[in-house]
C-alpha cells in the first residue's frame, strides 16, 4: 500500500510545474501584444524608429497603431500650433542697445515629422527657434536706427517674420504668427526721447499760438474796420434836418426854467417844407 501513495505524491509537483509555465508564457504573450500597440493622440504624429534600421520614412497618423513589439519604437511629435517667447538683445543702425522679447506661434509640418525628430529632436524650441529668433532680431535691428525701430515698428515686425520664417523653414518649422511683444532701450537714449518730445511739443505750442495771435489781430483789425465804416456812414446819412427831428423827439414841451441859457433854435419852416 506505501508504493500506492508514492506515485500521487511524486507527479503533483510536474503538473504544478507546468501550469505555472503555461501562466508565465500567457503574460508574456500578453505583455507583448498590448506592447504591440500605441494610440498616437489629436494634434499628433507618430515616428516609427527601428532598432535595425532607424528612423523609418512613414508617418503615423492619429490613432490606435501596430508596432513591432521590442523592435519598433513609435516616437510621438506634437504637430499642433504652440508658443514659443524669446528675450532677444541687438544692436541698432546707430548702436543703440535694444532689448526686445519676441513671441512666436509655430509648428512642425506633420509630412515632416520623422525629418524633425532624425535631425533635431524634441527639443527644436531651444536647439533651433530661440537661436532662429535671435539672429532674425539681430539681422534686422542693425538695419534701423533706435528711433526707427519704434516710428516704423510695423515695418520691422514684417522684416524680423520673414527673415525668421526663411530660417526655420530648413528645419521643417513653419511660423503661424510673430509678434514684438516689447521694445526696451537704454536709460540715455530713453532720456533722450523724452528731451525730444518735450521740445517738439514746446515747438508746436509756440506755433500754435502764434498763430492764435495772428487770428485775434485779424479779428481786431476787421472790428476797427467794421466800426470806422458804421461811423462814416452815419456821417453821411446824419443832416441838420434830421438833428432838428431828433431835438423835437427829446424836448418834453417844456423850455428851461433857468433864464439866461441859450434856448435852442428849431427852425419850423425847415420842418414845414420837409412835410
Amino acid at each position: 500500500m506505501a508504493q500506492v501513495y508514492d506515485v500521487p505524491n511524486v507527479r503533483f509537483p510536474k503538473i504544478q510545474g507546468r501550469l505555472l509555465w503555461r501562466l508565465v508564457g500567457v503574460a508574456v504573450l500578453l505583455l507583448l501584444l498590448i506592447g504591440s500597440f500605441r494610440t498616437i493622440g489629436s494634434g499628433e504624429r507618430g515616428v516609427v524608429f527601428s532598432k535595425i534600421g532607424g528612423v523609418q520614412d512613414v508617418i503615423l497618423d492619429e490613432g490606435l497603431r501596430f508596432k513591432w513589439p521590442l523592435i519598433e519604437e513609435i516616437i510621438t511629435v506634437d504637430v499642433k500650433v504652440q508658443k514659443s517667447q524669446t528675450q532677444a538683445s541687438a544692436a541698432s543702425k546707430d548702436l543703440q542697445t535694444v532689448s526686445s522679447t519676441i513671441a512666436v506661434n509655430y509648428h512642425v509640418d506633420p509630412g515632416r515629422a520623422n525629418k524633425v525628430y532624425q535631425q533635431i529632436g524634441l527639443e527644436f524650441k531651444e536647439r533651433v527657434i530661440d537661436p532662429a529668433v535671435q539672429e532674425a532680431v539681430k539681422a534686422t535691428t542693425a538695419q534701423f536706427t533706435a528711433e526707427e525701430l519704434i516710428t516704423r515698428r510695423s515695418e520691422v515686425k514684417s522684416q524680423i517674420k520673414e527673415s525668421l520664417t526663411q530660417r526655420l523653414r530648413v528645419f521643417y518649422i513653419i511660423v503661424d504668427e510673430f509678434n514684438i511683444v516689447d521694445f526696451s532701450f537704454s536709460t540715455v537714449f530713453n532720456e533722450a526721447i523724452e528731451a525730444k518730445q518735450m521740445a517738439e511739443q514746446q515747438a508746436l505750442k509756440a506755433v500754435r499760438d502764434l498763430e492764435r495771435i495772428r487770428i485775434e489781430a485779424e479779428q481786431t483789425i476787421t472790428q476797427a474796420k467794421a466800426e470806422a465804416e458804421a461811423q462814416r456812414l452815419q456821417r453821411e446819412t446824419i443832416t441838420p434836418t434830421l438833428l432838428q427831428l431828433r431835438a423835437i423827439e427829446k424836448w418834453d414841451g417844456h423850455f428851461p426854467q433857468v433864464i439866461g441859457g441859450a434856448m435852442p433854435f428849431i427852425d419850423l419852416r425847415a420842418l414845414g417844407a420837409q412835410k
